[in-house]
């Protein structure tokens, strides 16, 4: 039963010894994972829905922020990613689509035609805000008072 049913969004690569098909997953998984790769990009941005999953414990899926249309003229990749800040992007999106392009052709062996790279949002560090900060209170948790009255003339007159 299980041989007739058709498995869909797929690309079929016809050799000499036989075909071999690769599912589109399989093309968004590799596609995800060669631009995790880049430095600069802090995350994938998979919507709302993968990012509440997330958070309830799902896994963390290499196809989120991915979208792969196959056609016979070569395949269209969209990435939708999250960048750090002060990244240069033109320069971070070069390197995502030269990344990808070249993992999948080598992997797959499909033709990519077109890498398209979005970007979603800009990931500030969160952490650094609260270290200056902890350093200013340790400061002033650290001066005494005779710091304190440094420099007032506390001579009767």
């Amino acid at each position: 039963m299980e041989d007739n049913k058709k498995i869909t969004d797929e690309v079929t690569l016809k050799e000499d010894g036989g075909k071999v098909n690769i599912s589109d997953d399989v093309v968004a998984s590799i596609a995800g994972i060669a631009t995790s790769e880049i430095d600069g990009v802090y995350s994938m941005s998979g919507g709302v829905a993968s990012g509440i999953a997330e958070k309830l414990g799902a896994k963390k899926s290499p196809q989120k922020g991915v979208k792969v249309d196959v056609k016979p003229d070569g395949a269209i990749i969209d990435l939708y990613a999250v960048v750090e800040f002060g990244v240069r992007i033109p320069e971070l999106a070069w390197s995502i689509q030269e990344n990808v392009k070249n993992s999948v052709e080598t992997m797959t062996g499909i033709d990519v035609s077109c890498v398209n790279v979005h970007i979603d949002g800009v990931h500030f560090k969160e952490d650094e805000k609260p270290a200056k900060k902890a350093k200013k209170q340790e400061k002033t948790d650290k001066e005494e008072p005779s710091d304190l009255l440094e420099g007032l003339d506390l001579s009767e007159e």
